[in-house]
């Protein structure tokens, strides 16, 4: 069945870069990193993370109180970011609760609560009274809350691929919608920090003890950051940016490390330009997974080197958040968005001495200039692998 654009009506962001599209783009314009030394837990390991201020203070609302942590505080912090729970309130109407549905992306979701609950077993090894709550251990925790918090009663989808978790929800909406099992869709993720990531990264060697230098031959790895995004897909629609295409693959090549030759990529990367109908030459602007560390840098620089031409953009924003997770797919397509409606494509802070394996299209400062169509690169541990395409206009 043939691919169905979609516009994007609204969408939100929130990371440590800043609260909202507005704050988000000063941050950006600004150079402004939202990267700070490592403060999370009772023994913080040496790095830089990217922290959402306030969540340890500010409790949903009485009526989510079930769902209460700090994953879905955050998340929460993104649902009412930008208007955006208004918009969804407005498609509700329009629709109907059961035809909107709800596809959220998370690595961990709700897992900081699971290991607070262990540190605290009572005498018969039970959780804590204020956490013996099953719904925010559960995997879909997440969709559970977004559907209830937006009082929708349509399909509700948990999607779990590691780092291209909320970057694959944009394509479970596009084949929902086309075939008719909705009428339109929330999509987002989430991901806050907590001590499985944290020494989980560090455990692997991965975890970088300054803040992260993407694409920079003197890179030490990356900096763990926590996120949240949301964006409402409709088809019947005649304003927002669109979803032009996606590509998606599963090369397995290796647990943590990406294919030597970036075969999953490539193959990603052709679907989606295939789907949206463009050639590498169309796109002004790349937003790289961009990790910094040593493996991803060098395979995906070199697969932009040689695939596009040098008047391509591109660059990695996670010196601006840090390594988001399973929200980073969302956040980036958001800077996407921000950069094809204000014309400003981001650089890529801290790169000094871009590697050897750098071409020309990525870029160390901002680029103010015209453009029309954005790619979105995520890829997962695992070899799950997701390229989203972002237009202007169609």
């Amino acid at each position: 069945m043939q691919f169905g654009p979609l516009r994007i009506t609204a969408y939100s962001l929130c990371s440590a870069a800043g609260d909202g599209q507005a704050a988000t783009l000063a941050a950006l314009r600004e150079r402004r990193s939202g990267l700070t030394r490592n403060d999370f837990g009772p023994a913080p390991i040496a790095t830089w993370i990217g922290r959402v201020p306030g969540l340890e203070e500010r409790a949903l609302p009485a009526e989510l109180a079930n769902w209460d942590c700090r994953n879905n505080r955050l998340a929460w912090r993104g649902l009412v970011a930008d208007e955006f729970i208004e918009a969804v309130r407005a498609a509700r109407e329009r629709y109907g609760a059961g035809r909107v549905a709800v596809i959220v992306g998370t690595s961990t979701s709700s897992i900081g609560a699971s290991e607070e609950a262990y540190t605290r077993l009572d005498a018969d090894g039970q959780c804590p009274a204020d956490l013996r709550r099953p719904i925010i251990h559960t995997p879909h925790s997440l969709g559970d809350f977004v559907q209830n918090a937006l009082g929708l009663t349509g399909i509700s989808m948990t999607v779990g691929t590691a780092c291209s978790s909320s970057a694959k929800v944009f394509a479970q909406a596009e084949r929902l919608i086309r075939t008719g099992l909705a009428d339109a869709a929330v999509v987002g993720g989430v991901d806050t920090l907590c001590g499985s990531v944290l020494f989980g990264f560090n455990s692997l060697e991965l975890v970088s003890p300054e803040p992260c230098r993407p694409f920079d031959v003197g890179r030490r790895g990356i900096n763990l950051g926590e996120a949240a995004g949301f964006a409402l897909l409709e088809k019947q629609s005649q304003q927002g940016a669109w979803l032009l295409g996606y590509g998606e693959s599963s090369d397995a090549h290796h647990m943590s490390t990406p294919h030597p030759e970036g075969l999953g990529a490539r193959l990603a990367l052709s679907d989606a330009l295939q789907r949206a109908e463009l050639k590498p030459e169309d796109i002004d602007y790349i937003n790289l997974h961009g990790t910094a560390s040593q493996k991803n840098d060098d395979v995906e620089a070199k697969l932009v080197a040689e695939l596009f031409p040098a008047t391509t953009c591109a660059s990695s924003t996670k010196g601006w958040t840090g390594h988001t997770l399973g929200a980073a797919g969302i956040i980036e397509a958001a800077i996407c968005l921000l950069a094809l409606e204000h014309q400003l494509l981001p650089g890529t802070l801290n790169l000094q001495v871009p590697d050897a394996a750098c071409g020309p299209q990525i870029q160390r400062d901002n680029v103010q200039r015209k453009a029309s169509h954005a790619l979105s690169f995520s890829f997962g541990f695992g070899g799950s692998n997701c390229v989203l395409v972002f237009g202007r206009d169609r």
